[in-house]
């Protein structure tokens, strides 16, 4: 089993990119999607409800704008708060994640061959599961084309500029200490992202072989 992290900031691209690569035959593990289970599991949310209140809540069920609000942003709550909720969610998300990778590497052990596992985690070094990869994927991204992106989904400046600054916390500046790091440029069109995936994809598949 060989395991990718994508590295990239929000609108980077990450999601396409785990897609490209799943096209290919990777499995994805995609952490939203974990996050999202953790957040209707009654603990989590008992946990939550007593941090941050029932304003959070819609119903019995918990509205992540209205959380995502309290926790991204650079006012100093707001940073406690992140952290609060990464403290609250990391571990379940990490529990879930491991359980995947154990199932997987267990099928590699019975002979159906070597996976490409890609990791598509918003704030993977952050979060620290990049000490779990075998290879990192860098995306680089045009700040201009990311903003327009996330203008296209929505976003408006104050968000962005929130997620980035979560993103910027705890996040190195030098890379050269970690696993081996690849980069890919998200740029351009998706036609030019394809053709730097086919290539990786060639290089870890014969890695792996």
């Amino acid at each position: 089993m060989t395991i990718v992290g994508l590295i990239g900031k929000i609108g980077a691209g990450k999601t396409t990119v785990a897609n490209l690569f799943r096209q290919h035959g990777a499995v994805v593990i995609d952490a939203d999607a974990l996050t999202h289970d953790a957040l209707t599991d009654q603990r989590v949310q008992e946990q939550i409800r007593t941090r941050f209140g029932a304003s959070v809540f819609m119903g019995n069920e918990i509205d992540r704008s209205r959380l995502a609000e309290c926790v991204f942003g650079d006012q100093p709550e707001q940073k406690n708060a992140l952290k609060d909720l990464e403290g609250i969610i990391h571990p379940r998300v990490r529990k879930s994640l491991e359980e995947r990778l154990e199932v997987i590497a267990q099928r590699d052990d019975q002979g159906s061959g070597k996976t490409v596992v890609v990791l598509d985690v918003p704030l993977l070094v952050q979060a620290g599961f990049h000490t779990r990869c075998d290879r990192l994927i860098r995306l680089e991204c045009e700040d201009s084309v990311r903003h327009r992106r996330l203008a296209v989904r929505g976003l408006s400046t104050e968000q962005v500029a929130a997620r980035e600054e979560a993103w910027s916390q705890g996040f190195p500046d030098d890379l050269s200490s970690f696993r081996p790091v690849s980069t890919v440029d998200t740029s351009v069109d998706i036609a030019y992202t394809e053709n730097q995936i086919e290539k990786l994809w060639e290089e870890l598949t014969h890695d792996s072989s």
